[in-house]
């Protein structure tokens, strides 16, 4: 199949790039190096890429002409909460516009099917009891910010393309991701790899707030089985939105003294001021996603921290 990945050369894209050539797909890339807090880019010697925006509709159009995609992953974006509260209009141009443009020009190319990947923060504040069930698809979004808005109005448009412009697509919202090439560099990074870097350079772990906020960590590499289930499920799928977790959370305290513990890092925790716009709690329920596309997680954080050189 030939498949077009975007946003492809950062931490979830060149994963899933390396997951469908491995399977045997042509893939193609479409990333603009532009995200600030990788250390390098990835790229997959067996892909072709092209240094495009996904607003820039001339460009990206020629780039479905020439390869005439059977699939489409949407991952391109604008992805740290902070710097999309600190700068909206550029979260909003790139991810409500880009997936706009990605998404006309696969209804124009005839795509089998879109997929896109939206984000768990979509819940907002909602569960911040940890009593509470864990995060469904069907509840009412609560979006605190440019990014969970343009993710949330994502997820609508491709509703809308699929019900106006027989356009099949499906939406996942992924909780939080770590593994191999998440980002370390900059206070915003996901903490998984502020962690590593600090560990790295002896530093003491930084943590925000008390510690006690609890997140769904889940692995890239399960990710990518869980956006390659949607996108090759033989149900038509228009718009159906699906949580990519593992229905268990830790603290990130927890995570931080399960990390010093495996990496004997002795420095004590520094905490800094809780921020505004995020979520306390995240915690998946993963059981539309078990049922309707038999897909379930391999990967147990505890176990993946236990195994890092």
């Amino acid at each position: 199949m030939r498949i077009l990945v975007t946003g492809s050369c950062g931490f979830i894209g060149s994963t899933l790039v390396d997951y469908l050539i491995d399977r045997g797909h042509q893939v193609v890339g479409i990333d603009n190096l532009s995200a600030d807090s990788h250390d390098q880019f990835y790229f997959n010697d067996k892909a072709q890429y092209y240094k495009y925006s996904v607003t820039d509709s001339v460009m990206c159009s020629d780039v479905f002409k020439r390869h005439n995609f059977d699939y489409v992953f949407h991952l391109a974006a604008e992805a740290r909460i902070q710097r999309c509260i600190e700068d909206p209009s550029l979260c909003l141009e790139t991810n409500t516009m880009g997936t706009e443009v990605m998404l006309s020009l696969s209804q124009k190319y005839q795509v089998s099917r879109f997929v896109f990947m939206s984000t768990s923060a979509i819940y907002g504040l909602r569960n911040n009891n940890p009593e509470n069930d864990s995060q469904k698809e069907t509840d009412t979004p609560d979006c605190l910010n440019a990014y969970s808005y343009s993710k949330w109005f994502g997820e609508n448009l491709c509703k809308m393309y699929s019900k106006l412009y027989n356009l099949d697509t499906v939406c996942f919202r992924g909780f939080n991701i770590y593994g191999n090439r998440q980002p370390k560099k900059g206070q915003y990074a996901p903490v998984m790899g502020i962690f590593l870097r600090q560990i790295k350079n002896k530093e003491a772990l930084t943590i925000v707030g008390d510690g006690l906020q609890r997140r769904d960590f889940v692995h890239v590499n399960d990710v990518c089985s869980a956006l390659y289930a949607g996108a090759t499920d033989h149900a038509i799928q228009n718009g159906e939105i699906y949580n990519i977790g593992t229905g268990n959370n830790n603290s990130v305290l927890e995570i931080a003294d399960k990390m010093a513990n495996h990496y004997k890092h002795d420095l004590q925790h520094t905490h800094l001021p809780q921020r505004i716009g995020e979520a306390r709690i995240t915690l998946a329920d993963i059981s539309k996603i078990q049922f309707k596309l038999n897909w379930k997680p391999e990967i147990k954080v505890e176990e993946w921290i236990s195994k890092q050189d």
